[in-house]
């Protein structure tokens, strides 16, 4: 049992089931982010959690105790949205300890949890002016500083970043993963950024369709997708998905394909499971992410993977500290990451590396990945 225990739960409206039996247990102080596109249900499962929406079938249950039918206000729970939904006519004071005022809270201990959380979130010059003379980012902190000053058994985040520039949103990102390390707080996190859910999660929940495609931790999720709307969605750039056929060697496993020269090319399956042995003559996804896909150069030196084939450069696209190159292998479009003084040119002949270490397979007709 977690701290946070959701169970089976499904939510529909009238015939039409938009969440579909969702099992997800939270212990006690994890940050949890539920990631996926527009539609996918995420921020209805946050509200069913919050007591916002009911649970159609299903148990939702926060430190034991059963939260079905509970009222928002019993929950000890507290949610920042991703409008701040501040009172404009208070202060940021007042916005901070009116919930508390609302439960009976003496003055002087509300007082006290004002003090405390805005010294924490670095807003104490801020107490005394109105929502609408704060910048985006502060309205955040001072929404972040009527959920903490409540001390609640779980934190809810709606979207909290969604209106902020590209910048702030990386500064917010890191005032809110060192919030969670500070206090060690339960939280669940909703974005659609998957940017968002790698860097702040201890887990993430993968949605698309009402259905949890994949619960995981950052690496698990990056690295082994369950399946290839995972892989496609997490990640940026996303996965290189290259059509190949499965060919059995002995105890060997090769992925072959063609290079755009219409020249062959075998891939050799890093430690292939019996599943994978199975396979033979069939076609297949073979995935990979950018950066196991590279100049030999910027190849990871501890692997004693990594195959070399000479492909075309379509497009390259510098980055900074990386650049960026475009391909066609096996008549997929694909994206390496290569070093920032790669000698790469668009129509030049050059090498890239392949990190089999770091490949994965994929069913084309189910869709999910080949353990």
């Amino acid at each position: 049992m977690g701290f946070l225990d959701i169970r089976n739960a499904t939510k529909s409206y009238g015939q039409v089931e938009v969440l579909h039996q969702v099992d997800i247990s939270v212990d006690e102080g994890e940050f949890l982010v539920l990631v996926g596109p527009s539609g996918c249900g995420k921020s209805t499962l946050l509200n069913m959690i919050a007591g916002l929406e009911d649970i159609t079938t299903g148990e939702i249950a926060i430190k034991g105790r059963m939260m079905n039918g509970v009222h928002p206000s019993k929950r000890n729970i507290a949610m920042v949205f991703q409008s701040y939904a501040l009172y404009p006519n208070m202060t940021v004071g007042q916005n901070i300890t009116f919930g508390l005022e609302m439960h009976g809270v003496a003055k002087p201990e509300r007082d006290k949890a004002m003090a405390d959380v805005a010294k924490l979130l670095q807003i104490e010059q801020l107490l005394d002016r109105k929502p609408g003379q704060l910048s985006g980012g502060q309205r955040q902190r001072v929404a972040m500083g009527r959920a903490l000053v409540r001390n609640p058994d779980v934190f809810l985040f709606d979207e909290p970043l969604s209106n902020l520039d590209a910048k702030l949103r990386v500064d917010m990102r890191t005032e809110i993963k060192k919030l969670h390390q500070n206090l060690g707080t339960t939280i669940v996190y909703v974005t659609h950024d998957q940017i968002e859910a790698m860097t702040l999660s201890t887990r993430i929940a993968v949605m698309n369709g009402g259905y949890v495609q994949q619960l995981g931790t950052p690496k698990e999720i990056y690295d082994t997708p369950a399946n290839l709307f995972v892989a496609t969605f997490m990640g940026s750039p996303s996965m290189n998905l290259i059509p190949v056929k499965l060919r059995v060697d002995g105890n060997a496993v090769y992925a072959d394909t063609k290079n755009d020269q219409d020249e062959k090319v075998s891939l050799p399956v890093f430690e292939p499971s019996a599943t994978v042995k199975s396979c033979d003559g069939q076609s297949v996804m073979l995935g990979i992410r950018p950066e196991a896909l590279t100049d030999p150069e910027g190849a990871d030196q501890r692997s004693t993977h990594v195959e070399r084939i000479r492909n075309t450069v379509t497009v390259t696209e510098p980055a900074g500290s990386d650049t960026f190159v475009a391909t066609t292998i096996g008549g997929a479009e694909c994206v390496a990451r290569m070093r920032s003084d790669a000698d790469v040119a668009p129509g030049r002949v050059s090498e890239f590396a392949f990190n089999m270490e770091k490949a994965v397979l994929f069913d084309p007709k189910s869709e999910a990945r080949i353990a």
